[in-house]
């Protein structure tokens, strides 16, 4: 069943944290036959939650993998993009373009106060637009590989570093299904 992904679906600090709540609670065995018979449906907004919820959860386990110029993988290192593309290749299945300037061209725009778990949040840390890329993970927080001898971590968008430096941000998850997500993405808009 292809999960569905409404656009402009938009949660508050509260709603994640339930979403947190609920991602943990034990599928009972009627509800995985049920799931396998196809007969029960998820609404949209739990759809799109699931998707969030894959997000952050698969960003949160790369926590602590050192940063890498150039890195693609978490077993040698990663830089901020080649986190992003591991994160959504592992919990959505997207295939993203190599570098945080690329990825800034896809997906719709959203101004900092519709900031949504599992958007993209960018930064110029570099004296050039989009030269840093991290997950927003909801309550002013986001995750993302900072700098040579750093390691992915959780910080703050609301720190004057951070606030100084935002350049944007694109929500990626918004098209009617992930599946046909991956080449929809790759064409900015």
């Amino acid at each position: 069943m292809p999960v569905r992904i409404f656009r402009r679906m938009f949660f508050r600090a509260i709603a994640f944290a339930l979403l947190i709540s609920i991602a943990y609670v034990p599928v009972t065995h009627a509800d995985q036959h049920a799931r396998m018979q196809g007969s029960s449906r998820a609404s949209a907004g739990d759809e799109y939650v699931t998707a969030a919820a894959q997000l952050v959860d698969e960003a949160l386990s790369h926590l602590g993998i050192p940063y890498r110029f150039g890195g693609t993988s978490p077993e040698t290192g990663l830089d901020c993009s080649g986190l992003v593309l591991n994160v959504f290749r592992n919990a959505v299945g997207l295939d993203l373009p190599r570098t945080a300037r690329q990825m800034a061209g896809l997906g719709d725009k959203i101004s900092r106060s519709d900031l949504q778990p599992g958007d993209l949040v960018f930064f110029n840390t570099m004296r050039r637009t989009f030269s840093h890329v991290g997950i927003y993970l909801g309550d002013g927080k986001f995750v993302h590989a900072p700098s040579r001898g750093g390691k992915v971590r959780v910080e703050s968008i609301g720190t004057r570093y951070w606030a100084k430096r935002f350049n944007g941000a694109r929500r990626l998850i918004d098209e009617p299904t992930l599946g046909n997500a991956s080449s929809a993405l790759l064409t900015a808009r």
